[in-house]
């Protein structure tokens, strides 16, 4: 690579890296734009989400030109079934993550997401047959530690954690094997359920039980602009990941559980026991484990690879 050319590439990866940090920072602070409506259940919450985001992301498609592959995907059953289930996938990830941020649950919220890349390790082995090297079996040990840990101390599984982190992994394991972009694929699932989350929002306003119409000002702007907290950081997120390498992108994702962490414990004072703290640090070891194992592998690798390889050429393998 030229001398000339590397400024201009370290000067986008910047720009990624500063996009996507803020998309995860807009993800950790978004439980207080949920909690501020309270007040709505939850499904009419997701009922408005898909339909406020789909308007915005059609918007965001007619001015780059792109409807066009809304009705390429659409064309195809094979699309259209993969991405009705990474749509159900994700609403139930929204449904469950509004409930249990309107229910005191913030704390439990952020283990979920905590889980996600330990997850991802997991599936990679199970789903996609890929081999994994003994510290991220390890690490994978000391996230079940950790939650098991969860279930002496509750009584219970910690069931929002788990559905968070299952929803969140399978719909990332489906957008890494379609063939969408991240803007278009999110359309797409959107479109697939909106007509069924228009006629619930209908069906509320007929019988009187709407949001729209019977709250304040405030209430009504904060609803509209569901799409927009939707659709913005996902698009952050897309370019984001598009400029820097995949180790850093994986580091930055712990800033949205770190966050929402700190909401719950110094905002909403949720109670966070020794007890419970020491299931978080075994969870907390393992992502140390993992992020230390990953950033190790990846310099391994750039120091085998030939000198002119580029940044732009290693960021390409991004998730969806």
């Amino acid at each position: 690579m030229s001398q000339a050319g590397r400024p201009a590439e370290e000067r986008a990866a910047t720009r990624g890296a500063l996009a996507a940090a803020l998309c995860y920072l807009i993800w950790g602070l978004v439980p207080l734009y949920w909690h501020s409506l309270a007040a709505i259940d939850a499904p009419e919450l997701i009922a408005h989400r898909l339909v406020w985001s789909l308007l915005f992301l059609v918007a965001i498609l007619v001015l780059r030109r792109g409807l066009s592959e809304i009705h390429l995907a659409l064309a195809s059953a094979r699309t259209v079934a993969r991405n009705l289930v990474s749509s159900i996938l994700l609403t139930v990830n929204w449904l469950v993550y509004i409930w249990g941020v309107n229910h005191g649950h913030v704390i439990e919220c952020s283990l979920g997401y905590f889980l996600v890349p330990l997850l991802n390790v997991a599936l990679g082995r199970i789903v996609l047959h890929e081999k994994l090297r003994p510290a991220q079996w390890t690490a994978i040990g000391l996230a079940v530690a950790g939650v098991l840990l969860q279930l002496v101390q509750l009584g219970r599984l910690p069931w929002i954690a788990l559905a968070l982190a299952v929803t969140f992994g399978l719909y990332g394991l489906l957008r890494k094997q379609s063939p969408l972009g991240p803007l278009t694929g999110l359309a797409v699932e959107t479109a697939l359920l909106s007509p069924l989350a228009a006629g619930y929002l209908v069906s509320l306003h007929h019988i009187g039980e709407g949001a729209l119409g019977r709250v304040d000002l405030p209430t009504h702007l904060l609803v509209l602009s569901s799409g927009v907290i939707t659709a913005v950081p996902l698009l952050l997120f897309a370019y984001g990941a598009r400029r820097i390498r995949l180790s850093t992108l994986g580091l930055l994702q712990y800033i949205a559980p770190t966050v929402q962490f700190i909401l719950g414990v110094w905002v909403y004072h949720e109670p966070f026991s020794r007890d419970r703290a020491l299931s978080f640090v075994f969870i907390w070891a393992g992502l140390a484990l993992y992020t230390f194992d990953s950033v190790r592998t990846q310099r391994s690798r750039n120091r085998a690879a030939p000198p002119t390889a580029s940044v732009g050429e290693t960021s390409r393998d991004r998730p969806a």
